[in-house]
């Protein structure tokens, strides 16, 4: 799972130079954990982690580029989001 993580952050960060790496991370991880958690809650049957990255990448292409705007709006994500600004690896 962490190759997912890794491709989809690298993804994110072609999308989005407002993130570091670990932000990124982060929301990918986030995305993921939301998609799966809503999915079990609906009943579906789990498909494997293709799917999940398949959904969270179409996210990422669909919204990318305006994931740092989230915070701002949405408070509850912004301790897991917070910038380091010395370290935008």
């Amino acid at each position: 799972m962490n190759s997912y993580h890794d491709e989809l952050a690298k993804l994110l960060l072609s999308k989005n130079d407002q993130l570091s790496y670990n932000q990124a991370r982060t929301w990918v991880e986030l995305l993921w954990e939301d998609f799966e958690t809503t999915y079990a809650k609906a009943g579906w049957e789990y498909k494997g982690s293709e799917m999940t990255e398949r959904i969270v990448k179409q996210w990422i292409e669909n919204y990318g580029e305006k994931l740092h705007e989230f915070v701002a709006t949405n408070p509850k994500y912004k301790d897991f989001l917070k910038q380091d600004k010395n370290n935008l690896n």
